[in-house]
């Protein structure tokens, strides 16, 4: 797959098939604090963030926001993406003991449950909506939905080359489960997030996020676009709990068991 991308096209399939209420974005690891700075119109925090609120700003306001550890908050946000040591402190998961876990061995299995990127190439992240085409390609896209839209979504991934897809929650910091674990395998990654993403992110109660390499949203949006043409769209239409399924099953199955 080239690296080369139609954001506009790829952004307005999504938007057409899914109706999102909110920007996909992207999000890249740097190297160099240099080459962060070098994006066009790159906007850097005044104030110490989370991750969540950085993610937030280029989602809901569709800025280009740049940063390095020391714009974030604490070490379990810059840990997921690899800007802090995944040290022994950090694993000990002490900060988290009685407050999200019962006891320090359940804060540390917590810990060590955690997907991230490994500490020690990246100094400096930055998200921006893919549609401004800044980060020349992201390293992975983040798409905000409800159950619906994600269902549809993983659907139209499935459309060609099927293979289950399995996905995870650790609890709190399931930002692990979505970026961290994106940007460490490379795999699509959904979950739910945090309760952290949504006081901080101001993710809503019924977003779920996908984190996903972009070579894979080319067989997104053809799947999506067969799903359509099959009358398979969103938002999907409640049938009735009470009415004969038949006919709404024969609408997408009755020329194939004639066939059959």
């Amino acid at each position: 797959m080239s690296d080369t991308y139609d954001w506009p096209a790829i952004v307005d399939g999504l938007n057409r098939h899914l109706r999102l209420r909110s920007i996909p974005i992207g999000m890249k690891l740097f190297e160099t604090v240099e080459e962060m700075e070098a994006i066009p119109k790159i906007r850097r925090p005044r104030a110490r963030h989370t991750t969540d609120q950085i993610v937030a700003q280029a989602r809901q306001l569709g800025w280009t926001v740049g940063i390095t550890m020391a714009d974030l908050v604490g070490a379990q946000c810059g840990a997921v993406i690899g800007l802090h040591p995944q040290d022994e402190e950090w694993l000990s998961g002490t900060r988290m003991a009685g407050v999200w876990f019962k006891t320090r061995e359940d804060a540390a299995a917590h810990q060590r449950a955690m997907d991230v990127v490994p500490h020690g190439r990246y100094r400096a992240m930055a998200v921006s909506p893919l549609t401004a085409g800044r980060l020349s390609p992201p390293d992975i896209c983040l798409i905000y939905g409800t159950p619906g839209q994600m269902i549809l979504f993983i659907n139209g991934l499935q459309w060609s080359g099927y293979r289950k897809l399995s996905f995870t929650s650790v609890g709190e910091s399931a930002c692990a489960d979505s970026w961290g674990k994106a940007l460490r395998t490379g795999e699509p990654a959904l979950t739910i997030p945090c309760y952290a993403e949504r006081r901080y992110g101001g993710v809503a109660d019924d977003e779920l996020l996908m984190a996903i390499p972009p070579r894979f949203l080319p067989r997104v949006l053809e799947g999506l676009a067969a799903l359509d043409r099959n009358g398979l769209r969103y938002p999907i239409p409640p049938y009735g709990i009470q009415a004969d399924a038949g006919a709404g099953l024969a609408v997408s199955y009755a020329d194939k068991e004639r066939k059959a």
